[in-house]
């Protein structure tokens, strides 16, 4: 008798705890840096926006020393994503779909040129997000 309670009562935890795990038909897109850091992330939870900025070695030297001007040879990726629950755990969010890859990139005599794929365009003129990019400080690291 004992067992057949102790497996009922096991069986009903199994069912009651089992959750039909829906994703709601998003998806979440995984960008591969390359060769560049991650120096920055900022969330917007205004447009339910997460934001990661990378850099190279002169990137981060200009954002460490809240320079104007990216170094020369700078080269800086701010990547967008919407964010959503997190199906398997109740409380967090994940990165899903992708809003923007924004480009900006300092030539050896120091000529700044800024290049966004998105699919959300924003109102701000190139040299507002140049500065934009620059108001980023890099993460303190260990």
């Amino acid at each position: 008798m004992k067992n057949t309670i102790l497996i009922l009562i096991a069986g009903f935890t199994m069912f009651v705890s089992c959750k039909e795990n829906k994703d709601n038909g998003l998806t979440r897109t995984v960008f591969d840096p390359e060769n560049l850091k991650f120096i920055s992330t900022s969330l917007n939870p205004g447009k339910k926006t997460m934001s990661a900025l990378y850099g190279n070695d002169q990137a981060f030297r200009s954002l460490s020393e809240t320079a104007s001007q990216p170094e020369a040879g700078s080269i800086m990726k701010l990547v967008t994503w919407r964010y959503h629950d997190n199906p398997q755990y109740t409380g967090g969010t994940i990165t899903g779909e992708l809003v923007s890859i924004e480009t900006v990139k300092t030539d050896h005599l120091g000529t700044v040129s800024y290049k966004n794929q998105s699919t959300d365009k924003n109102n701000q003129s190139e040299k507002e997000r140049i500065q934009y990019f620059m108001s980023y400080k890099p993460v303190s690291r260990p």
